[in-house]
């Protein structure tokens, strides 16, 4: 389901080892790497669509993970104009997301990108807690930017992460002062991604369909 601003509901998930470093992973057949995410399901929570997700797009199940912490509300991104389909009946121009931080506390050897027909990653590596935020795709960076700066306090209380790069936040955050309420679309595509904005908490009920984008 898209809501009636054009954002479709979804989960970003942040696995991080005991030393801090972050979970990062390419597309397949693409260049962009980035952090495990997909679309919520009708009759999913986000706890459900992160669990899910999960097992999906990394093999691993919820005994290996611990949840540290999740972002309280929304998250947003906007889809760059090329991304978003013309051709169907209801306009999706990004990606509404409640983001999760949760620490591996199974063994490593149960990555297992290839566990579903359709895999979303070929290759996955460890890096620093903040290395995504320059190499993500740029319409995605100001979201992990509100996302990891939420989260980072959270992952200090069981690792030793690096200094907050509060200049790069800076840069990648909008004055709060200037915020735009998204806009409104009547007709148009199906989604895959998208802006950065926040809103009321999502409803531990349903949401919206499936979708890896």
């Amino acid at each position: 389901m898209i809501d009636s601003d054009g954002f479709r509901p979804n989960v970003g998930i942040v696995l991080m080892r005991q030393d801090g470093q972050v979970f990062w992973a390419r597309r397949v057949r693409r260049d962009g790497w980035q952090f495990p995410q997909g679309g919520m399901n009708t009759d999913e929570t986000p706890v459900e669509a992160m669990y899910r997700e999960l097992r999906e797009e990394t093999g691993l199940l919820p005994e290996h993970v611990e949840v540290l912490a999740a972002t309280p509300g929304w998250l947003r991104y906007r889809l760059p104009q090329r991304a978003i389909r013309r051709n169907e009946r209801h306009v999706c121009i990004g990606q509404k997301q409640v983001w999760f931080l949760l620490r591996l506390v199974g063994d490593e050897r149960h990555v297992q990108l290839d566990l579903t027909e359709a895999p979303e990653f070929d290759h996955w590596r460890w890096v620093d807690f903040w290395y995504p935020l320059e190499h993500v795709v740029m319409f995605k960076r100001g979201v992990y930017a509100r996302a990891l700066r939420h989260l980072a306090s959270y992952a200090e209380q069981v690792a030793g992460i690096q200094d907050l790069p509060q200049a790069l936040l800076d840069s990648l955050l909008p004055d709060p002062g200037r915020r735009r309420r998204p806009a409104r679309h009547r007709n148009g595509p199906r989604c895959k991604e998208a802006g950065v904005g926040q809103e009321g908490a999502p409803r531990p009920g349903r949401s919206g369909e499936s979708g890896k984008n």
